[in-house]
């Protein structure tokens, strides 16, 4: 390999923000606060193009934890290096500006605007002008060349099966090690499907002190599943997963793990919490995939690489979501969706590392702009993470 390729394989050619940090893509944010904001937000959307909206079901009386949970997610979004600038729309105006001061932080284009005392009509027009302006200012950010090291990257994998233990979830790990010796922070989660495999996976901590700190997040997480009259032990796992071949949540966890890699854990985070370490860290999420995907993207990820047997169609909002899969049929009858088949790893066509290869150069073209199939099918799944009723 020569020298010129060998450069252009560790780095990529991303948007710098004012604080430093580096995106993937130069999204226009467009969020409300609230699920009354909601109409207001997509109109926004519809009148200025190259806006992204992101509708849900949540924000009115929420408490606690819970709305602190909200704020941080909707915030992480507006504050996500993939994102140039946005827009806050609520019914009210002191959560709206709460949640655009906290994005201002970062330095980059925010403005709030609320529906009390305004209507919908004057506020969609007052954000459609705001939100023009930011769409013409972010056209004139440039890429630039960046090391690998300034990426944030997160993992999941969803309907999975046989084949992702075998080859599609090996394939990633084999890609996370090559990040870690780069430098760049990694981040993986799922945290109720590492039942029944939580104690090999603990044994990745760095440190006893991480060590404690994982098994007691888990270990609260099945108490709150128990208490609900679940247990996971033993259990089935999903209708995909069954029909995938795989007959327990412990069997699903080995082959989750994988993902993970040879690599010590750095850090133990809490839903999305920004991680500040490079290297491989932990970080306590749903499994449901667009709830999962979307605490990694409040956390600051720029790539999700996405692992699915059966044939998982989640994407995102702001973070390219790169899907592979081993599933000979999968990639065949699934095609749109699917980013990179590895399946020849299940005929012997390839061997792990140059599965792990093909992802890795993937990667830095998505870091560097290249479109992913959630992309350009439009699959944008944004879902909040709720831990309890509201009020």
């Amino acid at each position: 390999m020569g020298v010129g390729e060998d450069k252009k394989l560790t780095t990529f050619m991303g948007f710098e923000r004012e604080n430093g940090r580096v995106g993937t893509r130069n999204h226009v944010l467009i969020i409300p606060l609230d699920d009354l904001s909601n109409s207001s937000a997509v109109a926004v959307e519809k009148e200025i193009f190259g806006t992204r909206a992101i509708p849900h079901p949540y924000g009115r009386l929420q408490f606690g934890a819970d709305l602190e949970l909200m704020f941080k997610t909707l915030s992480g979004f507006g504050k996500n290096p993939n994102v140039a600038g946005a827009i806050v729309i609520g019914i009210e105006p002191n959560w709206t500006q709460k949640i655009a001061d906290d994005i201002a932080k970062t330095g980059k284009n925010v403005d709030a605007f609320s529906i009390e005392e305004s209507g919908d009509l004057k506020t969609i027009e007052k954000a459609s002008r705001a939100a023009k302006k930011m769409v013409v200012d972010a056209s004139e950010k440039q890429r630039k060349e960046f090391d690998l090291s300034s990426l944030v990257v997160s993992t999941k994998c969803g309907e999975s099966d046989t084949t992702s233990g075998l080859a599609s979830n090996p394939t990633v790990g084999v890609l996370y090690d090559r990040l870690v010796e780069e430098g760049v922070t990694l981040l993986i989660g799922e945290t109720s499907e590492l039942t029944g495999a939580e104690n090999y996976f603990a044994e990745k901590m760095a440190t006893p002190e991480l060590k404690r700190k994982f098994l007691k997040m888990f270990d609260d997480y099945q108490k709150e599943l128990t208490s609900r009259g679940a247990d996971l032990l033993g259990s089935q796992p999903t209708q995909g997963n069954i029909r995938g071949g795989l007959t327990t949540i412990e069997e699903k966890a080995l082959g989750n793990i994988q993902k993970a890699g040879k690599s010590k854990m750095v850090d133990v985070l809490d839903y999305a919490e920004e991680p500040t370490k490079k290297g491989l860290n932990y970080m306590n999420t749903s499994s449901a995939a667009a709830e999962c995907v979307t605490l990694f993207a409040a956390a600051g990820a720029v790539v999700h690489v996405f692992t699915t047997g059966q044939g998982n169609i989640i994407g995102n909002p702001i973070e390219p979501v790169i899907k592979l899969s081993a599933n000979p049929k999968t990639v065949r009858t699934m095609s749109e969706h699917i980013d990179l088949d590895v399946s020849g790893l299940l005929r012997h066509e390839i061997n792990l590392k140059e599965a792990g290869d093909r992802l890795y150069k993937l990667l830095v073209k998505t870091a560097s702009g290249r479109m992913c199939a959630n992309e350009v099918l439009g699959h944008f799944e944004f879902a909040p993470t709720k831990l309890y009723i509201s009020a």
